[in-house]
């Protein structure tokens, strides 16, 4: 692990173990962005639940799996993205229109670039999941 990123090392971590067919991973150190990016995850059925443990020191969640992550993974650097400029995003990174999600930081909150949409708001590149 390099815990240069710890948001990379999360998504990696999730992603080997769907590729390896685990039900459930740990990813430490646990952090509000990863809860966050893990929540938007859940919502739109990538992952079954995650659970916050604290042990003391950073802590770590707990995360089950779906089966359902092709493959997930942080987008560097970290693109401020406005709401026109969506489709240029999608495009680059997920594999089809209308299928997986880009995860961004918005002053309202981390959403899905669907909801960034809806809200009318832009805000800087964090992950995609497909």
């Amino acid at each position: 692990m390099s815990l240069n990123d710890p948001l990379a090392d999360a998504l990696s971590a999730i992603k080997n173990a769907e590729a390896v067919g685990k039900l459930s991973c740990t990813l430490k150190p646990a952090s509000k962005l990863i809860g966050s990016v893990l929540r938007v995850m859940r919502e739109y059925g990538y992952i079954e639940e995650f659970e916050f443990i604290d042990d003391g020191k950073a802590g770590e969640f707990h995360v089950k799996l779906r089966g359902k992550i092709n493959t997930c993974g942080v987008i560097k650097p970290r693109f401020s993205v406005r709401l026109t400029e969506f489709e240029k995003w999608e495009a680059r990174f997920l594999p089809a229109r209308g299928f997986g999600v880009l995860i961004l930081t918005t002053p309202k909150g981390v959403l899905s670039h669907y909801e960034a949409r809806e809200m009318g708001t832009g805000g800087q590149l964090l992950a995609y999941v497909y």
